[in-house]
């Protein structure tokens, strides 16, 4: 996959949802040149709570669909199908690339704070899972770990309450679970691609010593090195296009998926698609 037609073919971007928006704009700061196509499994929304054998069914289904519209490259923009299904999906598109936000997140998090204390904030799946907690002792054996699920959040990134008195008081509330760890942590880790969004109440909550770790850029930076390796980014000067696709409700997708992308979208923005 190194010749010239390839480059030109589109890096797809999947989530369960419209977080991995977050993604998506990171990607568009880091690689203009690229086309993107994104996916947001809308219809089967949320993952968090599912178990793994639906996630990876899910995640392989709705990973296809990207498959069939010739892509040069996955990015898994979920945690939780990051943490539960990336070797299916791995397996399922080879040779196809494919990269998910645990491992970026995680090297982001041990660089920042090495040997220190990792405080991540996630979903259900990716915290029973312990997907952060393995990437993190792999890279950093005298880290320590503590996950905390924290589902309400995503639904207040969902509602457009990503500040104020309602989420500063939920974010503590979660943190006030945690007493002496939380007060202990170095680093916290948004690792959910809805939380960036309420990156401002979750870093007040904290000291300011305390390093908030977003995967997402860390995700673009280690998709820009991978198609530089593989001799598949765009060519230079290349004006970067984004196609939109869920499988559910494009009007609720552009009016949230707005606050993720930080852009106007309009339900004519987005494709409804079938898996």
């Amino acid at each position: 996959m190194n010749t010239t037609a390839n480059r030109r073919l589109p890096i797809g971007v999947f989530d369960s949802g419209v977080g991995g928006l977050t993604v998506l704009k990171a990607l568009r700061e880091a690689l203009p040149g690229e086309d993107l196509i994104y996916l947001g499994d809308t219809a089967r929304l949320p993952y968090g709570t599912k178990s793994p054998a639906s996630i990876s069914r899910y995640a392989s289904q709705a990973t296809r669909l990207l498959q069939q519209r010739d892509i040069k490259l996955l990015v898994v923009a979920c945690n939780t199908a990051s943490a539960v299904a990336l070797d299916v999906l791995r397996e399922q598109m080879q040779p196809l690339p494919v990269i998910g936000v645990v491992e970026p997140g995680a090297s982001a998090a041990v660089a920042a704070r090495p040997a220190g204390r990792h405080l991540v904030l996630a979903t259900e799946a990716t915290v029973r899972l312990g997907a952060y907690r393995r990437a993190i002792e792999l890279l950093d054996p005298a880290a320590r770990v503590n996950e905390l699920a924290c589902e309400m959040l995503v639904s207040l990134a969902e509602e457009g309450w990503h500040d104020g008195a309602i989420a500063e008081a939920i974010v503590a509330r979660y943190v006030d679970e945690l007493g002496a760890v939380a007060e202990a942590a170095d680093s916290v880790i948004l690792g959910c691609t809805h939380f960036p969004l309420l990156r401002a109440p979750i870093a007040a909550a904290f000291a300011d010593s305390v390093s908030v770790v977003d995967s997402a850029s860390t995700t673009a930076t280690v998709a820009h090195d991978l198609l530089d390796s593989l001799d598949l980014a765009a060519d230079r000067g290349h004006p970067g296009s984004v196609r939109l696709l869920a499988t559910d409700g494009a009007g609720r997708f552009a009016r949230v998926g707005g606050w993720f992308l930080g852009a106007d979208l309009a339900a004519n923005d987005v494709e409804l698609v079938d898996l």
